[in-house]
């Protein structure tokens, strides 16, 4: 009977091996023990490792995705040098200086893969890091798909400039028929010196950023300069909903409707973009529309005039030929088609027949006061 019984155990442990999905072994050969990330702002983004194996460690590799518009989904890879051995700890830095920077609160996705001697791979599940300037106490303020993010001035500073976006974002969709889609974060930096060392390569005459594809903008503002910064944060804002509206794998809109729309949604043009626009029909100096559908100039009165001209003209086609029509245009543009097909398709005219009405138009308008 005892020997019976010694079988039976023994049959027992034998099947419950085999219906194991895991042996205990098998669970200790390699393991990730420890994966974390840290932003240090605007540089750097470092990710650390540790994992053990009964094996030597042979192949670590960390692989990453940023979240923001894109017509594919791009991982990228970066393969760990470090010292073969069956414990290892390690780190790797995405440098911002030698690939370009991420806008603050960019979201990484990433995950880890480890393969020792035996052939043994194990990953990391997917998670996430945002990429905080985390040099300041960040406030933060929601209405609708707008989030607004700064850590200087009381709660009224925040809620005149939130009040100005959702005015005019109101505007915006009074005047093309279109809204924000998705949800946009605001950063506002307490002067236009600290919104430039939150980049990496920044410029003396940077105000302002949209960080169109990932939904943030951002803007530096000081407290005695709110009037300035309502209007910057407008122009940005529009640049956002005009992406999220127009967004396609086939074409960009011409640079004199991308920011003619940032302009009109601002309002009223200001007198200095006034006294350029009166100056070029006076003195025959417009630009022509075919010219301002790619990048402004460099030079500062060239610059200038393109903005005052952007502007006349988005004032022009809504005035001329209704709200609905610019919807319609925008519309086009996200279907794909070229600069002159959408004007056509919509108007009727390419971007050379709008250069000689909108000429016409404004010629009567400012031309010795007529």
């Amino acid at each position: 009977m005892i020997k019976k019984t010694a079988i039976l155990v023994l049959m027992i442990s034998l099947l419950l091996s085999v219906l194991s999905p895991v042996s205990t072994q098998a669970q200790t050969e390699l393991a990730i023990l420890e994966s974390s990330a840290t932003a240090e702002f605007p540089d750097e983004l470092r990710f650390s490792l540790s994992a053990e194996s009964a094996a030597y460690i042979t192949d670590i590799r960390l692989h990453y995705q940023v979240y923001k518009d894109s017509f594919a989904r791009v991982t990228s890879e970066a393969h760990i040098e470090f010292a073969v051995a069956s414990s290892i700890t390690v780190s790797w830095s995405w440098d911002m200086r030698k690939t370009g920077a991420l806008p603050p609160g960019a979201i990484v996705e990433y995950w880890w893969s480890v393969t020792d001697a035996s052939g043994s791979r194990v990953s990391t599940e997917p998670a996430a890091v945002q990429f905080d300037d985390n040099r300041y106490s960040w406030q933060s303020l929601t209405s609708g798909e707008l989030t607004l993010y700064w850590y200087r001035g009381d709660d009224s500073f925040a809620w005149e400039i939130m009040d100005a976006a959702q005015k005019a974002l109101t505007r915006i969709a009074q005047d093309t028929g279109v809204h924000l889609m998705k949800p946009v974060s605001l950063y506002i930096y307490a002067s236009a010196q600290e919104l430039q060392e939150a980049m990496v390569f920044s410029q003396e005459w940077t105000g302002g950023l949209a960080y169109t594809r990932y939904g943030i903008i951002a803007i530096g503002i000081a407290s005695n300069n709110l009037q300035w910064g309502k209007r910057a944060t407008i122009h940005e804002l529009a640049h956002l909903v005009t992406q999220q509206m127009t967004f396609n794998p086939y074409n960009y809109l011409p640079n004199w409707l991308n920011e003619g729309l940032s302009m009109y949604a601002e309002g009223e043009l200001e007198a200095q973009y006034v006294d350029y626009l009166e100056q070029g029909v006076t003195k025959n100096s417009l630009i022509s529309v075919r010219s301002l559908a790619s990048p402004f100039s460099a030079f500062a009165e060239q610059t200038y005039l393109a903005y005052a001209q952007s502007y006349s003209l988005i004032e022009f086609l809504i005035s001329s030929f209704g709200h609905d029509r610019m919807y319609k245009l925008l519309s086009t543009f996200k279907q794909g088609n070229s600069h002159d097909d959408a004007l056509m398709k919509v108007y009727g005219f390419d971007m050379d027949g709008l250069d000689n009405l909108w000429r016409d138009w404004i010629t009567k308008r400012y031309y010795l006061g007529a």
